[in-house]
């Protein structure tokens, strides 16, 4: 059914004309204070009868006077905002940022009888039913985020690749001093750098917070002060890496690696 045909239906459910939700929509420009949430009759007719697609401002109104969530009249104009997750890691970019949560993750609802978690197996045989878990690994406090290691970030490389993408404790905002005894236990943090971002094994000297790459990764360390110059975003508590995908193998040095002007003699 067409997304036009569909908002009539709604509104006429509602018992509402045109000029009903023309007036909602100046009253919802004037709470808000931009004309753009105005929708007048002419173009409220435009969107029923000849599938004009409504502006941002506009689809909001008619959310507002229909009661409906703006992201499922997105989906009624085919733009899938709960795969914008997904879309965007296929899209990698060449510097560390964060990003945002995914809207749902698809998870098992029912294992196979015959499913033992203390062998390795092949999981896809083992679920009977999977579903989807909205708001996953997110919570009302915000605690959790995700961070996107670059293309050109090789600082953590082979450990963390290029293309990573890390879910980050943003409630851990303080260096850990936990033992551990291999890189592999190494906490782990996600740091704003004001100009960027940085992902990896982190120290204190002093004021300065000090970023130690990884061997293998032939990067240069960098320091910056605290608070003036780096924010700990919080500690890396999770990641997906995929093997031997095309970015894999550039093998140009990230930029940190070389002259930047964060980078400070130790």
């Amino acid at each position: 059914m067409l997304p036009g045909l569909r908002l009539r239906q709604v509104r006429e459910r509602l018992g509402l004309t045109y000029r009903d939700v023309e007036r909602i929509s100046y009253e919802l420009a004037a709470r808000r204070g931009r004309q753009e949430f105005v929708l007048h009759i002419s173009r409220l007719a435009d969107i029923e009868n000849h599938d004009v697609v409504p502006s941002l401002h506009k689809l909001y109104s008619l959310a507002v006077a229909y009661h409906l969530r703006p992201l499922e009249l997105l989906a009624w104009y085919d733009v899938p905002v709960n795969e914008c997750f997904e879309d965007g890691v296929s899209f990698p970019s060449p510097q560390t940022h964060r990003m945002s949560p995914p809207t749902s993750m698809k998870v098992p609802l029912r294992f196979d009888p015959a499913f033992d978690p203390r062998r390795t197996d092949f999981l896809s045989r083992m679920v009977e039913k999977w579903g989807h878990f909205d708001g996953a690994l997110t919570n009302s406090d915000g605690r959790y985020c995700y961070g996107f290691v670059g293309l050109d970030d090789r600082r953590m490389a082979p450990l963390l690749r290029p293309g990573s993408v890390v879910l980050v404790d943003t409630a851990v905002r303080e260096l850990s001093e936990d033992f551990w005894t291999s890189e592999h236990d190494r906490p782990i943090y996600f740091v704003d750098v004001r100009s960027g971002y940085r992902c990896g094994w982190f120290q204190e000297k002093g004021s300065l917070l000090v970023m130690q790459p990884h061997t293998l990764s032939r990067c240069l360390q960098e320091s910056w002060k605290r608070p003036d110059e780096a924010e700990i975003v919080g500690k890396v508590v999770g990641v997906v890496m995929r093997f031997n995908e095309p970015w894999q193998f550039r093998f140009a040095e990230s930029q940190g690696a070389h002259g930047s002007s964060n980078k400070k003699a130790l």
